[in-house]
């Protein structure tokens, strides 16, 4: 079987509509993606800013629970920045997150790609005095290969681990794309959207720890698919990736994606994001 036959017929990654996360397939195993949780933000904000905004702590975790429910997978995988502060979370923080993990059906284990905002996670979830009998597996930001070469997870925030880029699809976070839209009369919004395209060779190519991938020294084979998904927490802001001037955050974006396309999460296609 060619590359290019290999990578349509098993790479499977299906947003859910209407919302910011994904199904991914791997073999007859399905994981459901989200990223960018941000348990505590509200917190945050009247720590950092000065601004008070009511807690949606609540209803974050009703919309996980409901998503799990809904589709029924066999794992969740948070790609990264599942809690806000980058220190130890403390007080309404550590809370969220402690309710959120007791809630999580016991049958599904939950895997959290290290994000730049999740500090010692990992530390304090195997602590001993945590009440928390959901499996809680924390690994690298630069991510993992969920099985069988398909389908690469990371954060965003740093460069790839290699395994990932022989995935035939990359998925990721940290960004927060967001599009804004006007009308004819001057009004705008800002949309949450998916990004989604192929990964280009040249910010790739440069570095060592990617020499021998297979797309990097052979033209003949496809390189992956990237998908990066839109921020789970609603009230986060992000990149505005229509919007000239607007620096993306991680560091193989924007260079790293060939014919990116923008999508809203009812599945509406926007075309080229550069030119929504």
């Amino acid at each position: 079987m060619s590359d290019e036959s290999r990578r349509s017929a098993v790479a499977r990654v299906e947003p859910v509509p209407d919302e910011p996360a994904a199904i991914a397939t791997v073999g007859d195993k399905r994981a459901l993606l989200v990223a960018d949780y941000h348990a505590g933000y509200e917190a945050g904000l009247r720590y950092e800013r000065g601004v008070t905004v009511p807690s949606r702590a609540t209803e974050r975790r009703e919309r996980l629970l409901t998503l799990l429910e809904r589709t029924d997978p066999d794992r969740l995988v948070v790609l990264g920045d599942l809690m806000h502060s980058i220190g130890d979370p403390g007080g309404a923080e550590r809370g969220e997150l402690e309710v959120l993990l007791e809630s999580v059906p016991r049958t599904i284990p939950v895997t959290v790609v290290k994000g730049n905002h999740d500090g010692a996670i990992e530390t304090w979830l195997t602590e001993d005095e945590a009440e928390i009998e959901t499996s809680v597996t924390v690994v690298s930001g630069a991510g993992i290969d969920l099985g069988e070469g398909t389908v690469g997870v990371c954060h965003g925030h740093t460069w790839p681990a290699p395994a990932t880029l022989e995935c035939d699809v990359l998925c990721l976070g940290h960004e927060h794309p967001c599009v804004r839209l006007e009308d004819d009369v001057g009004g705008s919004r800002v949309e949450r959207t998916w990004l989604r395209g192929e990964l280009d060779p040249k910010p790739f190519r440069p570095r060592p720890e990617y020499e021998g991938l297979s797309w990097l020294s052979d033209e003949a084979v496809e390189p992956p698919r990237v998908v990066v998904l839109p921020a789970f927490n609603d009230l986060v802001g992000g990149t505005w990736i229509n919007v000239p001037g607007q620096s993306f955050l991680s560091p193989f974006l924007p260079a790293g994606i060939a014919s990116g396309e923008a999508y809203l999460l009812d599945g509406t296609r926007l075309g080229p994001y550069q030119s929504v």
